[in-house]
């Protein structure tokens, strides 16, 4: 039997980061859609995540000597980790039905409330072959099969959930603009099951109010964009007359992110200067800003999980008692902080075989690799590195990151990193750890000593590793972008390179500031004076950690993209269980 009390807001998103041993996510947008629903538990709040199983997953990434990037599928059973529902829904597809599943995840909080997770599965008796695999491979494929999935996700999503019994949706949250064909979904819902005719203003209107829009990428390119004749071919004529008329679409286009823009009540980009640029990007929007964040006991350390349960327990349940970190004994944080980094370290020397000095000042940089992440920033000028490293103290670098199997820029990132380690060697380790995933990214977050983030301003739309980094008292050293334009105090919790937010990328300019930082202030206050880096340490927990969380944006949220619509009128507090954890036995 499903639940008797059904979600009042629905979460579609192509990604979700839930475990690290379930493959449903990529990169940043797939976790930061994990802990929003992570977070969504812990406030009790009445919510359903929607998003593709992923049979195979992203990636498995392996790396050759040279940097080379090899992929080969990262294929899962989701019957071994996932409650099979019996449901089964149906989406056109070039005029065929094509049947679609679903698995059900339980995100569990620390309330005791539960927030389910549906994923969405084409692998169904009486599709053809092909229609088994549309929802194999997250990113994979050409425009036929990334058009297909979205129509998965958005149409589909909407029919399983209505199958399911959520009748009482209010809200649709767009996690980017991948779920958008979710519209026609509503459409159908909203016009006795068939699709109209034509949009009228009253129509258009009663979906916008039920739908809720986040963009991620500050790049036009980073948007997806269907031409029309496959528009036409996958959903047929009338679905895409409505689609590709819509005021604001292009010509012969159906951009994803204009369609989204069009049918939400409240859109928000992902950090105040993401706001802005979002709002040149998109004129005539009015796009609001709701600075990322992440859940704080997923990305603590269990060493940092110790010591905040020692001196603020009530920590887990409200995130913002993070703030009590700045009476923190500085030897306590530094002692977490070594048990830390020896588990990097550990861990470091499992994958590679290198035994790195746990003394020795340890900078992490773990990004999607892609080019305007400028992940060779550091190594801009050899020489200078190698001095710094020789006059003010030893210097070793971790590397993590994926390039998506079309990114030849950012494979060609990576093998340039492999070429500088081989050059720096042995003055310099720097390794390139492979296969990134959620359980690395913790290790790297909370070891390293340093957080490095490069983007090229102004397309970091939030970035949320550094935040990471924060719950863990590692402080950044990063360019003026994203949140760090929000969460940099300079000297108190990390460091700026460049000194203006506003003005484009001089990568120049920003190499020298990264060197001239590394030199003149973070080295000599690591090795010379390791109690005042030790503040800076503890500042960023109680400064940053106790913002940049995700309890802190799902609040924001509520008050202001859901609550206009009364989406939470029945979440009475915060922490009370309403409904407990199901029964996976539950059908």
């Amino acid at each position: 039997m499903e639940p008797s009390v059904s979600a009042t807001i629905a979460y579609f998103s192509m990604e979700i980061g839930l475990e690290p041993d379930i493959p449903t996510y990529s990169g940043g947008l797939g976790i930061l859609a994990g802990d929003t629903l992570r977070a969504a538990a812990d406030l009790a709040i009445p919510m359903a995540g929607v998003t593709l199983v992923h049979r195979q997953g992203y990636f498995r990434q392996h790396l050759d000597a040279q940097g080379n990037q090899r992929e080969e599928p990262a294929c899962w059973h989701p019957e071994q980790r996932l409650e099979a529902l019996s449901p089964r829904i149906q989406v056109v597809l070039e005029g065929r039905p094509v049947l679609v599943r679903a698995w059900r995840y339980w995100v569990q909080g620390v309330s005791g409330w539960s927030v389910p997770v549906y994923l969405l599965d084409t692998d169904v008796e009486g599709n053809t072959p092909a229609d088994r695999r549309l929802t194999d491979q997250l990113y994979g494929g050409d425009a036929y099969y990334r058009l297909c999935q979205e129509v998965i996700l958005g149409v589909g999503g909407a029919a399983m959930l209505e199958a399911l019994g959520h009748q009482t949706l209010i809200t649709c949250h767009m996690n980017e603009g991948h779920s958008a064909l979710l519209v026609l979904g509503l459409l159908r819902q909203l016009n006795q099951g068939q699709l109209p005719a034509r949009l009228t203003p009253e129509l258009h209107e009663q979906v916008r109010q039920r739908c809720v829009f986040t963009t991620h990428t500050p790049v036009p390119a980073g948007h997806d964009q269907f031409d029309a004749a496959l528009v036409r071919r996958v959903l047929g004529e009338p679905a895409a007359s409505l689609l590709l008329h819509l005021d604001g679409q292009p010509d012969n286009t159906l951009n994803m992110t204009g369609l989204a823009l069009s049918f939400s009540r409240y859109i928000n980009g992902v950090a105040l200067r993401h706001g802005e640029v979002s709002r040149d990007m998109f004129p005539g929007y009015p796009i609001n800003s709701i600075t990322n964040g992440v859940h704080a006991t997923t990305w603590t350390s269990e060493p940092f999980q110790a010591l905040y349960d020692r001196h603020f327990p009530e920590w887990r349940r409200d995130n913002a008692y993070l703030r009590y970190a700045i009476n923190l004994p500085l030897t306590e944080i530094l002692n977490a902080h070594a048990a830390s980094k020896r588990l990097l370290l550990q861990e470091v020397e499992r994958r590679t075989g290198r035994r790195l000095d746990p003394h020795v000042f340890t900078l992490g940089f773990a990004r999607r690799a892609t080019a305007y992440k400028r992940a060779d920033l550091l190594f801009s000028d050899l020489d200078r590195l190698r001095r710094i490293a020789r006059t003010l103290g030893p210097l070793q670098v971790l590397y993590a990151g994926k390039a998506h199997p079309k990114d030849e820029g950012g494979k060609a990132i990576i093998r340039k990193i492999f070429a500088a380690a081989q050059t720096l060697q042995p003055d310099i380790p720097v390794l390139y750890l492979e296969d990134y995933d959620m359980t690395l990214a913790r290790l790297l977050c909370s070891g390293s000593d340093l957080w490095l983030n490069t983007p090229l301003k102004p397309q970091e739309a939030s970035g949320t590793s550094g935040m990471k980094a924060a719950l863990n008292g590692v402080p950044s050293l990063s360019v003026l972008d994203g949140w760090w334009v929000e969460g940099c105090i300079e000297g108190v919790t990390g460091w700026a390179i460049g000194e203006d937010g506003q003005r484009p990328s001089d990568p120049a300019r920003e190499a020298a500031s990264l060197y001239d930082k590394l030199e003149y202030v973070i080295l000599p206050l690591f090795y010379k004076r390791p109690l005042a880096y030790a503040e800076v340490r503890r500042a960023a927990i109680a400064l940053n950690g106790s913002y940049y969380n995700a309890q802190r944006m799902m609040m924001q949220y509520l008050k202001n993209a859901y609550a206009s619509c009364g989406a939470i009128s029945n979440v009475i507090c915060p922490v009370v269980p309403l409904r407990p954890h199901p029964s996976l036995s539950e059908t």
